[in-house]
């Protein structure tokens, strides 16, 4: 199995069936969970997944729409009694706050607590951040109000999926969408550290990608038009992330 499902596609405010953006990536050996949103748990088990099969959580940056769920998500998990490791991978800065937030619920004394290990990404990203069977996942800072990463992930079949985060249009996402096969761009409006449905539309067409994807959108906004304002400068497929879609 090698798949990328969408667990949420929203913007920083959650509508009824649209929860916080969050993506589940699997391939053969690896399960990782993408940011936090709203829910994780249900949404993992709605997808067909759990949060016993989550091997890996990448944290992309420190915003709450992206890292609230986190401490339920660890609560859960021991709960659920999981014994083996979860690896959290993150810049430093996200790590650190992270932990800090994790510790205010004293999850260092929960009786059989399983295996933490934080993994801190260099500044400049990382190549192959995750590499399974099937799958390798590389990630580079992107320009958001904050520190953050945006991910890019080859399969073995050879096909290339990129996610740009939250961002605006900047060097380092289209180095991460170079001609994939699909592009999951953030279009949360033109606004500082973000990206117009227009301006992802621009960032398709100058990585030459062969489908754009629109997610951490407003679904109150028409679907219809933030169609448009992306196809007008990018002649390719052009989609809406929802939830529990499969990529």
């Amino acid at each position: 199995m090698q798949r990328i499902t969408i667990l949420g596609s929203a913007n920083a405010v959650a509508k009824p069936g649209q929860d916080n953006t969050h993506l589940l990536i699997e391939s053969n050996e690896k399960k990782v969970m993408v940011d936090c949103g709203d829910n994780p748990v249900a949404k993992l088990f709605a997808a067909g997944s759990s949060i016993l099969s989550v091997t890996d959580l990448v944290l992309t940056h420190f915003h709450a729409d992206h890292v609230g769920s986190l401490p339920l998500l660890i609560m859960d998990m021991w709960l659920e009694k999981r014994s083996y490791p979860l690896v959290i991978h993150g810049l430093r800065v996200t790590l650190d706050k992270a932990r800090r937030m994790l510790e205010l619920f004293n999850w260092g004394e929960w009786q059989g607590m399983f295996p933490v290990m934080f993994n801190e990404i260099p500044e400049e990203g990382a190549e192959n951040l995750i590499v399974g069977q099937g799958m390798h996942l590389s990630v580079l800072p992107v320009l958001h109000l904050v520190p953050t990463i945006g991910i890019r992930v080859r399969f073995s079949d050879g096909r290339v999926v990129a996610y740009s985060c939250d961002t605006e249009p900047c060097p380092n996402v289209i180095q991460l969408a170079k001609g994939a096969d699909v592009l999951l761009q953030e279009a949360a409006g033109l606004a500082k550290g973000h990206t117009s449905p227009g301006q992802a539309g621009e960032i398709a067409t100058r990585a030459g990608v062969k489908k754009l994807v629109l997610i951490h959108y407003d679904n109150r906004v028409v679907e219809e038009d933030l169609l448009t304002a992306a196809r007008n400068p990018f002649k390719g497929e052009v989609a809406l992330a929802k939830d529990l879609m499969v990529v």
